[in-house]
């Protein structure tokens, strides 16, 4: 039986309406929204003794139950449909006396002005807003025009629809721009298998007398999980949050039918600010075989380990799904500018959430587990937040990691997945004479800083590998002696202190663009200027070059370590003008003839990846490369002449040598870092 329209035009004509009516017969046809869902919405804006128009009813049966319900009996419905009309009418003439059915045509309406207190829509501007066009938009505003007539001031316009974009923004401008206040709520999905996959929306139009020459719009959305309305700045950003929620929608459908084939991401926002709160990714594993106990996990990685590879990479999830042995796991991450009352409250928040997110085959009422490392949440403490004009905003933070350290790390909020700087903490020792804290006594809160910077402790992989790289100084059978070095892009300060501090009397001059940074690394990350360390604030293209020009070939080893503010480049380190061949001449030129360069890249997009090592390849003669495991980054280690080449086995050998001479009394090092194990992995480009 042929039911749908031959165009979308046909949606406005009785003759299609009267055909389809007879052909569907007495079963009421309900386009979306069933009156369970909706009726908590209705509730709010009908009241029992309101008059309540309902245009273009067709034989749905929301007036019918609102009128049994007790909502409101003074109900006129209204169609364009002579057939219609007549079938109800017959269907509650006996049932229901205050309610009647007229046939009329809601764009030229016979009520006198300011007659019903709630005129309500379900489907009828859906079906009526086809397309733009021109005369399409000419009947939408004519049906607007009537409804605002036969309104009320105070009285409510009530739009059931799947709000398509057009449809969407067609009325909340036309309405805004008369003086309503326009509200749109989410409608609860209840957990019946629904028709339409896409959530269902009530547009509440509240008629205000329209003040001339006021502007003022007054937008809002209420999700479906919340009464509390979120004011909206305007119309775009309106139809932009309906549409996340109808993306989230369409998402939460397919992964319940189907596994993912890719890890999926997506945020929950704060319902007060809108701000980010969770990041959540799910996580398929196919090669578990399900079971009644490992269909589904939820799990929390705690505060501040966001960015460790297990948990801030496709590999490091997927690796962890598989570990935990769960067909699905959804990883959940904390954000900073949030607060959080434990596990248990976690759990409390998102356990209905999570469930829209569950995998296909989970078996009924079946209780998921929530996960995490060491079962808590993890400690988080924001000791700095500021920003400046070449870094943006950015954070100073103490976390925890694994076991009982403490970390210490900078992290630009533009690209706020990526530490930018990180040092390991102290534990605070106690004061001579100063006695041990009883066990029984109160512990210092976790959020309390824990000590100094470990200044003997490389956080960072790239950094000891680049430390390492100073193995290729010296001759045949020499150590690295007084050393140059120059470093480029100082961070939190880590590299350059750890050379001053191992390498004496190595002498290190550093160049740094921001101004706040070195405020942040002084302050925060333990570094100091002195005799053999001097921070230079300057561009570092700008001061190579004028290195280059006045004061060539004096330094035994020089380093870049310098982000690109650009996140548009597939190279995120270092921008690129610092390997263009040019400039890379003038590195060469202020290097010693047995110098080392070098660089930490980190480049995501292949063909500029070669073109970048062929670049180097014709300035520097000898090239060394050191891949960092499980991350981006690249070492190279170039040198200016071919003479300082170097096997695997020697290299091995100098860096065992180097390492023991660096382990002098009163100079803790850290067992976990051994410069040899840094140069296994080095190969020659």
């Amino acid at each position: 039986m042929e039911l749908l329209p031959r165009s979308p035009a046909e949606f406005g004509s009785a003759r299609y309406w009267d055909r389809f009516f007879r052909q569907r017969g007495q079963r009421p046809f309900e386009w979306y929204g069933a009156f369970p869902e909706l009726c908590p919405v209705l509730h709010k804006y009908v009241r029992p003794r309101d008059k309540v128009l309902v245009v273009g009813c067709g034989n749905s049966e929301l007036s019918e139950q609102m009128y049994d319900v007790g909502m409101c009996e003074d109900i006129v419905n209204i169609d364009i449909s002579d057939a219609v009309v007549r079938q109800m009418r017959e269907r509650s003439a006996s049932t229901r006396p205050k309610m009647s059915y007229l046939l009329m045509d809601m764009l030229q309406m016979d009520f006198p002005e300011a007659h019903f207190q709630v005129v309500l829509d379900k489907g009828t501007l859906d079906a009526l807003l086809t397309d733009e066009e021109e005369a399409t938009l000419a009947k939408v505003e004519q049906m607007f025009a009537e409804i605002g007539r036969v309104l009320q001031v105070g009285g409510r316009y009530l739009c059931v629809s799947l709000a398509q974009a057009h449809v969407l923004k067609k009325a909340v401008e036309y309405f805004s721009q008369e003086g309503w206040v326009v509200r749109v709520h989410q409608v609860a999905a209840s957990g019946d298998k629904q028709q339409f996959v896409l959530p269902v929306f009530v547009y509440v139009m509240t008629k205000f007398r329209k003040i001339p020459g006021s502007a003022a719009q007054i937008l809002e959305i209420c999700p479906e999980e919340q009464d509390k309305p979120m004011r909206l700045q305007s119309a775009e950003q309106l139809v932009a949050a309906v549409k996340d929620r109808q993306h989230y929608a369409l998402l939460c459908s397919q992964i319940s039918k189907t596994p993912c084939r890719e890890q999926v991401s997506l945020d929950l926002c704060d319902k007060e600010t809108g701000k980010p709160r969770y990041t959540l990714h799910v996580v398929d594993s196919p090669s578990v075989k399900p079971s009644r106990d490992n269909h589904f996990a939820i799990f929390i990685i705690p505060q501040g380990r966001e960015t460790e590879w297990l948990f801030g990479t496709e590999e490091g999830r997927r690796q962890l799904a598989a570990s935990a042995g769960f067909g699905r796991l959804l990883t959940v991450a904390l954000h900073r500018e949030q607060h959080y009352e434990g596990m248990a409250g976690i759990q409390a928040e998102l356990s209905g959430k999570v469930m829209e997110l569950a995998p296909p085959g989970l078996p009924a009422r079946h209780q998921v587990p929530f996960l995490s490392v060491g079962g808590d949440i993890g400690v988080r403490a924001v000791l700095h937040r500021d920003s400046s004009a070449l870094s943006g905003e950015f954070v100073v933070e103490d976390v925890k990691g694994d076991g009982t350290c403490y970390f210490r790390r900078l992290i630009f909020l533009q690209n706020r997945n990526v530490v930018q700087s990180e040092a390991r903490l102290l534990a605070p020792t106690p004061l001579p004479g100063q006695k041990k804290r009883r066990k029984d006594k109160k512990k210092a809160s976790p959020t309390e800083p824990p000590g100094a910077i470990d200044k003997s402790y490389l956080c960072c992989e790239h950094h000891k590998a680049m430390v390492a790289g100073l193995c290729l100084l010296g001759g045949p059978d020499a150590l690295p002696g007084e050393l140059a070095v120059l470093v480029v892009g100082l961070g939190g300060g880590s590299l350059p202190l750890f050379v001053h501090d191992y390498f004496w009397p190595a002498r290190v001059a550093v160049v740094e663009i921001d101004p706040s940074m070195l405020e942040v690394a002084t302050r925060w990350f333990g570094f100091s200027q002195g005799d053999r360390m001097q921070v230079h604030v300057s561009d570092g293209l700008d001061y190579v070059a004028k290195l280059a020009a006045e004061a060539p070939a004096q330094y035994d080893a020089v380093m870049f370590d310098v982000d690109s503010k650009d996140l548009t480049v597939g190279m995120s380190c270092p921008p690129p003008a610092f390997v263009e061949e040019p400039f890379l001449q003038k590195v060469k030129t202020i290097l010693k003839p047995e110098g080392v360069f070098v660089l930490n890249l980190v480049c995501r997009d292949a063909r500029l990846k070669e073109r970048v090592l062929a670049t180097l390849r014709a300035v520097f003669p000898l090239l060394y490369a050191r891949r960092i495991q499980g991350e981006v980054n690249e070492i190279l280690f170039c040198q200016p002449g071919p003479a300082g080449r170097r096997d695997p086995a020697e290299l091995g050998a100098r860096a065992r040598a180097l390492e023991g001479a660096l382990r002098q009394p009163g100079r803790p090092w850290d067992s976990s870092y051994a410069l040899a194990d840094m140069l296994q992995a080095v190969h020659i480009l």
